[in-house]
């Protein structure tokens, strides 16, 4: 846990996912694929401009309405579809209400996320941490990077084997999960780019990812 609460005592709390409802939230984490937060919020904004923020809303608007509205995330009209497919599932499985997907054991509903056209594992685990607050790690590059580079895993590492380990060292705690990766996403951006800026890191002086103590 010291690796934790240095970052904890550098950064301080995330307040992360941004997002005013569970809905919003899992359509958050279809647009931050490959883009920036700053990308994600101005299209967000376009479609609570547009009264769109619903299962109902979007299901019913056309792909290409859809696509205009979340241009600036990038790779629009892929994420326009990949919209579509996750709220066409969410309504016909689930007739659009978070309550009853919330209802649904974790493990069952990572596999019924996967199962939607575009929808990956770091997006699968966001949607359930995030909006839903199931105990899940979410893996990203910014976590395998730091993971490797403090030699707690291989570079061939995967993602099952990435996310084992960091839920192997933490307590099973779905706020605790969320701030962890909150604080990893931070000194990812701002240390643990491609090329590492390691000095001044929080984490310079740790040799594992996570120590004692």
């Amino acid at each position: 846990m010291g690796f934790y609460r240095t970052l904890l005592a550098c950064y301080g709390p995330q307040e992360w996912w941004p997002g005013e409802t569970a809905f919003e939230v899992m359509v958050g984490a279809v647009l931050t694929q490959n883009t920036n937060w700053n990308n994600v919020e101005r299209a967000i904004a376009n479609l609570r401009e547009g009264d769109l923020l619903t299962a109902s809303a979007l299901d019913g608007i056309s792909h290409e309405a859809l696509a205009g509205r979340i241009k600036p995330a990038g790779y629009f009209n892929i994420k326009a579809r990949r919209l579509k497919n996750l709220v066409r599932w969410f309504c016909e499985a689930y007739g659009g209400q978070i309550e009853q997907l919330a209802e649904v054991p974790q493990d069952r509903l990572r596999e019924e996320l996967l199962s939607v056209n575009g929808i990956g594992k770091e997006t699968a685990d966001s949607i359930l941490l995030y909006a839903l607050g199931k105990p899940t790690f979410v893996v990203d590059a910014y976590t395998y990077r730091i993971l490797v580079r403090h030699g707690c895993l291989g570079a061939e590492s995967s993602y099952e084997e990435v996310q084992e380990y960091c839920q192997s060292v933490l307590p099973e705690d779905r706020e605790l999960y969320n701030e962890c990766h909150a604080l990893i996403v931070r000194v990812g951006k701002e240390h643990c780019k491609p090329r590492p800026r390691c000095n001044g890191c929080p984490l310079e002086g740790f040799e594992h990812w996570v120590e004692e103590g």
